[in-house]
């Protein structure tokens, strides 16, 4: 039975959120969330939810409609709609992850928020160990040097949680995390391994492109064929999913250690989105 103080009906304008939710098996609290959600908890898309805009867009009168006593969010979201859920006494939880420490401790604050923290705990243990598992399996292995973009346009490396799943994987992430830079920085620093987890693109990030038209095609990893696309969501959410992430690091890394992994797409392979038009 629900502690009467712990939120019912919660507003999830991040996916992380609702993966923590669903992973702690409160999913039935969610009564709105965002189209981002439905790609990493497709049971969301039963038609008993609300889908709504994500932090940056959604307006405070689509979620206020759907009548939640908890809003959870991620930076950047929109000040003023974070003022009208406060005007009508509605509690706003505001996350900004950046390391895999911030996101065990999310969890724990989600958890803890509807009466689970045991589970919580259990989550958070279980993520631990499955890193660990392949920290210990690469650390014998070659460290191969790895860019991993989270944008393409301008080119944006990925957010400091994924350099500390790239190091687990076996490899040493280059350059600055969640910075801008320039394709000819990169390709100064030689990658041997090419990533792009696109936010929103889900596997149709254009590799030939990456390879081509930016002068990469001098780099090891063009050369070799490794440049490869994870599927955003197994990157760029910041939630037990990234368990998922990391094994496709690491296939993509160390391909002839670990083979093909769930969610990674080489530059030799056609995206999945195709083919299923194609079908």
């Amino acid at each position: 039975m629900p502690d009467s103080h712990s939120p019912r009906r919660i507003a999830c304008l991040q996916p992380s959120a609702t993966v923590i939710l669903a992973s702690v098996g409160e999913l039935d609290r969610v009564v709105a969330c965002t189209k981002y959600c439905t790609d990493v908890v497709p049971e969301v898309q039963d038609g008993n939810r609300r889908i709504i805009a994500d932090s940056w867009t959604s307006k405070a009168s689509e979620i206020l409609a759907a009548k939640p006593d908890l809003v959870i969010a991620a930076v950047p979201y929109q000040d003023a709609a974070v003022t009208e859920i406060l005007k009508a006494g509605i509690r706003f939880l505001g996350l900004a992850p950046r390391t895999l420490d911030d996101i065990y401790m999310d969890i724990a604050l989600i958890s803890g928020a509807v009466d689970a923290s045991a589970r919580g705990a259990k989550v958070i243990s279980g993520m631990r160990e499955a890193i660990e598992n392949v920290r210990r399996e690469t650390a014998s292995l070659p460290r191969r040097r790895v860019f991993c973009e989270e944008w393409g346009k301008p080119i944006i490396s990925s957010q400091p949680w994924v350099a500390e799943l790239v190091h687990a994987a076996g490899g040493e992430f280059l350059g600055k995390t969640g910075m801008q830079c320039s394709p000819e920085e990169v390709a100064q620093r030689n990658p041997e391994v090419i990533i792009a987890a696109w936010c929103g693109a889900g596997d149709r990030v254009p590799l030939g492109k990456i390879a081509t038209e930016r002068g990469w095609s001098g780099t090891t990893a063009v050369r070799n064929s490794q440049v490869y696309c994870i599927s955003d969501e197994l990157l760029n959410t910041p939630a037990p999913t990234l368990v998922a992430g990391l094994h496709a690091l690491a296939g993509a890394i160390h391909p002839a250690v670990f083979g093909p992994q769930r969610g990674l797409r080489s530059i030799t392979q056609v995206p999945r989105s195709q083919v299923v038009q194609q079908r």
